[in-house]
């Protein structure tokens, strides 16, 4: 598969097969992120994985009770260990650098025959109580990892590039 059939094939998956995800397709998903790029190479993410059914549940919870985000075998709480940085164009890089990693992993999930979720809905408070973050540590996203239960295809309704780009200028 190459990258454009991967960015094409990739959906929110809300429903995942009940079966483990193999430690191969696991850290290949992992170092996928690791190797993202990232402002001035600062490499701020860290990932915690999550396996643990009664845990996962109790992120679920924390992610206003989506009970599909403790379904799945495989929960990744995204999170950065920042100095703060921000860009010269005024952004942070954490949330940026974050997402960057997380798309990666996504794409190569995708690629393996798995299945992820972007959660931006939790109680970040909640989750570091659960997983024992250090308060400095920011939790950024949660994206469950696993085999969906339903393969089809989605149809993405998505803006024609006319409307999204513009040459030149505005």
């Amino acid at each position: 598969m190459n990258v454009m059939e991967a960015v094409k094939k990739r959906k929110s998956v809300r429903a995942y097969e009940n079966r483990p995800v193999e430690e191969e397709k696991l850290n290949a998903v992992l170092e996928a992120g690791r190797l993202a790029p990232s402002a001035s190479n600062r490499q701020e993410w860290r990932f915690v994985v999550v396996r643990d059914p009664e845990t996962r549940k109790r992120l679920a919870q924390a992610a206003g009770n989506q009970g599909f985000v403790g379904k799945a075998p495989v929960i990744i709480a995204a999170c950065a260990q920042t100095d703060g940085h921000v860009m010269k164009c005024g952004q942070p890089c954490y949330p940026i650098d974050v997402a960057i990693a997380l798309d990666h992993m996504t794409l190569a999930a995708v690629e393996l025959g798995l299945g992820t979720c972007w959660i931006g809905h939790f109680d970040e408070r909640k989750v570091k109580e659960i997983l024992g973050i250090p308060e400095e540590i920011r939790v950024v996203e949660l994206m469950p990892l696993g085999y969906p239960a339903d393969s089809s295809a989605v149809k993405k309704d998505r803006l024609p590039l006319g409307t999204i780009v513009k040459y030149e200028h505005w």
